[in-house]
């Protein structure tokens, strides 16, 4: 049998300081909380996939992780309401490419800890 991966239930998110990484996760971008286990770990919802929030755990970095994107319908309005909300903005939203049915547009800002996040739109 050949394995095969569906979909992403949850990413986990290095971070120095759990409680301030969650004000900016569930109180900046509005995601939703589920629990906090430990001071060193929280958990939340975007979709369908779960967040975990958490310390350096054996050779985890702070800040040295991958990018997490979500999809938005309105980049502009929408990277502007998380900066206005507190986000950090690493770089405005802009045409990153065109499809043959859509043009991609991303931006990207970043958490408290240096992490980025991406916002990602398909244009029709």
């Amino acid at each position: 049998m050949e394995p095969h991966l569906s979909h992403i239930h949850q990413i986990a998110i290095t971070v120095g300081d759990v409680d301030a990484a969650l004000a900016f996760y569930r109180d900046a971008l509005g995601l939703t909380f589920l629990f906090q286990p430990a001071p060193t770990l929280a958990f939340l919802r975007a979709g369908d996939v779960r967040l975990m929030l958490t310390t350096p755990q054996g050779v985890g970095a702070v800040g040295a992780n991958s990018i997490l994107y979500f999809t938005v319908n309105d980049i502009v309005a929408t990277q502007a309401a998380l900066v206005a909300r507190g986000a950090t903005e690493e770089r405005p939203p802009q045409l990153a490419a065109r499809m043959p049915d859509h043009e991609l547009w991303t931006g990207f800002l970043r958490d408290p800890d240096g992490n980025l996040v991406g916002l990602m739109e398909e244009k029709r």
